[in-house]
């Protein structure tokens, strides 16, 4: 099957239908559907090998999206935030593209392999123009949806292949079709080049909810448009999240009484910070959602009955479970497994593996999988006795200090906790004597005094053990995240370097 279903089964069930709304124009799933044929055949037309998007979210998204897999060409959304550097990179690795968005960059950047340049809007008017004359067949190609490059937060990205299998997979066995009523409205703020974005478009055309585009999150803006809209779900990273809970707090105004769900995930979620979202938004339900770009998006949840159970038990365990990411989507298997591939058992931290239809585990470059179909994601974390999943960071963040493995997100629970730190994080610097030392970087809460280091080391030595205690602080006016809420360890650990 090709993904192209998803919007068939909504465009003929409800044609007239709201489908999308962005920058004050609406498009129905028919006129969705139409401009995805035209797409398709001018992508067929044009002899490229992948369909990239250059651009912030619009119309372009999903028309080219769903072109794509009509006309069997790899969609390959790309990082518009990149430096030229990498982005000519990029661009050089997916040659010969048709190339939507940004053209006079690109143009720029990749001026030979034969790329066609399309402005957003030179796209979707060649697709409507094109579509009075474009087959109903689709195309399967290789099979291939999706060509993401990862973030490359710790190392250069790499080309995450999906395939048509395992995006369906994902939607068909979370999404129920046309499970929204025509009243609900799903706000999409994340970009489209990450898996959370296409995640965003495919599911909530599965479930025939309107989809409302902001091309650039504000949270000014995203307070506007959820009023006017009358959104009813909401996808946001913990950064988002944030900056919407500032505002709020600081007196700005909205009717968000139609806001029925926000989901969240991309990034770690600040404990201090989802307990203020619980109080503002009480009759919202708030979902956790982690995943990851080889696994199609999610698979395992933190659903709304969770949160409430948590926020408001006087069971330890019960409360802690607010950290987590919540259990195993049914269709996935999970386990949490040692250096040795070992499986281990609940309480004790290792390498999360998952398996299952939607997990791809695939790059262009190889695959990731093992014999038996296991992909081993490279974060870190443990189950507690009811099966919920603790993230403690990417494995490859560990701390090794003589011999020793420590999880920096043990570090930062301690250093959150200090009512003057706004944010921290625990980095491994060099060491002669242990081979990795801890470094901690902190930022200092506006109006609070700053504490002095040897306040912070006994803090860390009384809640945890000695070999925890940094050997280096370093004082930040704030830390280093990606768009999606991803802290960039990298960039810290520069900075005890210089």
């Amino acid at each position: 099957m090709n993904i192209s279903l998803i919007l068939q089964m909504a465009a003929d069930t409800g044609p007239e239908r709201t489908g999308l709304v962005c920058d004050g124009r609406r498009w129905t799933y028919g006129d969705l559907m139409h401009a995805a044929r035209g797409a398709a055949a001018h992508m067929a037309d044009n002899g490229c090998s992948y369909v990239a998007l250059l651009d912030e979210s619009s119309e372009a998204a999903p028309i080219a999206l769903f072109g794509a897999a009509l006309a069997g060409i790899p969609y390959v959304p790309l990082n518009y935030r990149l430096a030229n550097e990498d982005l000519a990179g990029l661009l050089a690795r997916i040659a010969p593209a048709c190339i939507i968005g940004d053209t006079e960059r690109a143009a720029r950047l990749a001026p030979e392999g034969g790329h066609v340049y399309l402005t957003r809007e030179g796209f979707v008017a060649a697709a409507e123009a094109a579509a009075s004359d474009a087959s109903d067949e689709e195309s399967e190609g290789e099979g291939i949806a999706a060509q993401i490059f990862t973030s490359g937060t710790t190392a250069a990205p790499k080309a995450a292949l999906l395939r048509h299998s395992n995006l369906l997979g994902y939607i068909l066995g979370t999404v129920e079709f046309c499970s929204a009523g025509e009243e609900d409205a799903q706000l999409v703020c994340v970009p489209p080049y990450h898996i959370a974005g296409i995640s965003a478009l495919m599911s909530s055309i599965y479930a025939m909810r309107r989809i409302v585009m902001l091309p650039a999150f504000d949270p000014d803006d995203w307070l506007r448009l959820a009023t006017e809209e009358k959104v009813t779900n909401a996808f946001l990273v913990p950064t988002m999240l944030s900056r919407i809970v500032d505002r709020l707090d600081s007196g700005a105004r909205a009717d968000l009484s139609a806001l029925k769900a926000i989901a969240y995930g991309g990034g770690r979620m600040p404990l201090e910070l989802i307990q203020r979202a619980l109080e503002l938004f009480p009759d919202t339900n708030f979902t956790n959602a982690y995943g990851l770009t080889e696994t199609s998006s999610t698979i395992a949840l933190l659903g709304p009955d969770d949160h409430r159970m948590a926020q408001t038990s006087d069971d330890p365990a019960v409360r802690a479970r607010l950290a987590s990411v919540g259990r195993p989507l049914p269709t996935v298997e999970l386990e949490i497994r040692d250096e040795e591939g070992r499986s281990l058992p609940a309480g004790e931290r290792g390498e999360i593996y998952v398996r299952g239809e939607q997990v791809s585990g695939e790059y262009r470059e190889r695959s990731a999988l093992d014999p038996d179909g296991w992909f081993p994601t490279r974060d870190a974390g443990w189950l507690d006795d009811e099966g919920y999943l603790f993230l403690a960071g990417r494995a490859d963040d560990v701390i090794v200090r003589g011999g020793e493995n420590i999880s920096p997100g043990e570090i930062e629970d301690v250093l959150m906790s200090h009512p003057a730190i706004a944010d921290a994080a625990a980095v491994g610097i060099p060491s002669e004597e242990w081979g990795e030392a801890v470094g901690i970087a902190v930022v200092i809460k506006p109006d609070e005094a700053t504490p002095d280091e040897e306040e912070l080391r006994a803090l860390i030595r009384e809640r945890l053990r000695s070999s925890r205690v940094p050997e280096q602080i370093r004082l930040l006016p704030e830390l280093p995240y990606n768009e999606m809420g991803k802290l960039l360890r990298r960039e810290i650990r520069a900075a005890f370097q210089g």
